[in-house]
């Protein structure tokens, strides 16, 4: 194994597991330049993963072009280049689809006065239960309290907000 085959292997195999890591766990590395105040982006995308992913496809060229085409070190680090900005600009695509993926909407618990939910776990009178309501395109599961007693199952409509925890009422009487 030469000098060559251990750096552009170490390109692939570190370059290519980090990025899978800030793949699965979001920017890591960003996280923590963020937390030394160094902000830098790339039309919304931190540059850790472009920069893992030109590390990557640098080692992938490296290798290709000793072992694939057999060429010397030299041209094959040009093909390491070349494939490692490829690389960088096919993961810089990737994580800005996946940003602008992400959802944007913000609601305040306010918002969801007027909607109504179902009980799914009874409401005691004066006492908290939860309430699985449709809003903004998601289910929630939210803790709720009521002035009277209503069991689970039963439809209610949200009256008001209690610091973090829904005010419902029953939208037709309840039978105990």
């Amino acid at each position: 194994m030469t000098t060559a085959d251990l750096v552009f292997g170490g390109c692939l195999l570190i370059g290519g597991g980090l990025l899978l890591l800030t793949l699965i766990f979001d920017d890591l590395l960003g996280g923590f330049l963020n937390a030394f105040h160094f902000g830098l982006d790339l039309g919304g995308v931190s540059p850790t993963p472009v920069l893992l992913g030109f590390v990557a496809m640098f080692g992938v060229g490296g290798l290709l072009g000793i072992h694939g085409l057999g060429i010397g070190v030299g041209l094959a680090t040009l093909v390491g280049v070349v494939a490692g900005v490829i690389g960088a600009a096919v993961v810089l695509a990737a994580f800005r689809f996946l940003r602008q993926s992400e959802s944007t909407d913000t609601f305040s618990l306010q918002d969801m006065v007027g909607s109504t939910g179902r009980v799914s776990v009874a409401i005691p009178a004066n006492r908290f239960g939860s309430v699985l309501i449709s809003f903004a395109g998601a289910s929630h599961n939210m803790t709720a309290t009521a002035d009277e007693e209503i069991p689970a199952g039963h439809m209610v409509k949200v009256v008001a907000i209690a610091g973090t925890n829904l005010v419902v009422a029953p939208t037709s009487p309840v039978s105990t």
